[in-house]
């Protein structure tokens, strides 16, 4: 059975760019008569703010989805902390105390999520009394998996067999200094828990399958399909965003307008003006 999720954070409101991504998870997911799941990203803080979650239930409803809710991030801490604590145990994480000001200022390389961590810290002992962030150590964690010389692979829908190489990265992030885990480990194991089969999400988030493979290799986790979709750009080209207070369908429900006929001209490939859909 395909499983698809849609998995926003509560720290704004949803926008055309998420209906569309719900939309394209919620039909795939129905027309192969399998499950769509809501997950709440909810482990940011002060950011994630509870009544937006209850919102996004709201638009899904208003854009005529239904789905499985699946238990928020904030309630699966401990699956994180195991999960840190292992690679931790196995010395692929090291602790790195560095802020963005002070890598910025080392002039580092670029990489898919911007700049990439030129290894200040690395080979550091993790300091309780110190706040740092967990890093994994991308190099040796590739050797441990036997993945060299680019053996590790994962499948897209779209753009077929894909050979994972996660070091343009740099050592990311896994367990921020201000939240219990970062993006890459939260999503991945979720996934897992929830036994997610084709990971649906836009082209945005491609890159970042490279690092996902990785962990699910190293975490012993079950590998999925993804499908990246095509994303929605504003009139300057731009992703459409919450930073960038791109309207939100909480606004469009407030005005009147028909949800089920949004989701239905979004199906269509007819979209507001000066939208568009980025080509792949």
């Amino acid at each position: 059975m395909v499983v698809t999720r849609f998995a926003p954070s509560p720290n704004g409101s949803l926008h055309l760019g998420h209906a569309y991504s719900a939309i394209c998870a919620h039909d795939i997911a129905r027309s192969r008569g399998g499950r769509f799941l809501l997950r709440i990203e909810d482990i940011d803080g002060e950011r994630s703010l509870p009544e937006k979650a209850a919102e996004f239930r709201e638009d899904l409803a208003w854009l005529g989805l239904e789905w499985e809710e699946v238990p928020a991030q904030s309630t699966r801490l401990s699956s994180y902390e195991e999960a840190a604590r292992g690679l931790l145990r196995d010395g692929l994480l090291y602790p790195c105390s560095c802020t963005r000001k002070e890598i910025a200022a080392l002039e580092p390389r670029l990489g898919p999520e911007g700049a990439v961590y030129p290894g200040t810290c690395k080979g550091s002992r993790l300091d309780p009394s110190r706040p740092a962030a967990l890093r994994l150590d991308v190099d040796r964690a590739l050797a441990q998996v036997g993945a060299d010389a680019g053996e590790l692979f994962w499948e897209d829908e779209i753009c077929g067999t894909q050979v994972a190489d996660p070091r343009p990265f740099g050592d990311v992030v896994l367990v921020r200094k201000d939240a219990p885990a970062s993006y890459h480990l939260a999503a991945t194991l979720d996934d897992a828990a929830d036994g997610v089969t084709l990971v649906t999400r836009g082209q945005d988030l491609y890159a970042m399958t490279h690092i996902h493979r990785l962990l699910q290799e190293l975490l012993g986790l079950p590998v999925p399909t993804w499908h990246h979709h095509p994303i929605l750009l504003d009139e300057n080209g731009e992703k459409l965003a919450k930073r960038r207070n791109s309207p939100s369908l909480a606004d469009r429900r407030a005005a009147g307008e028909d949800g089920r006929a949004l989701a239905e001209r979004l199906r269509r490939g007819e979209f507001p003006a000066g939208i568009t859909l980025a080509s792949a």
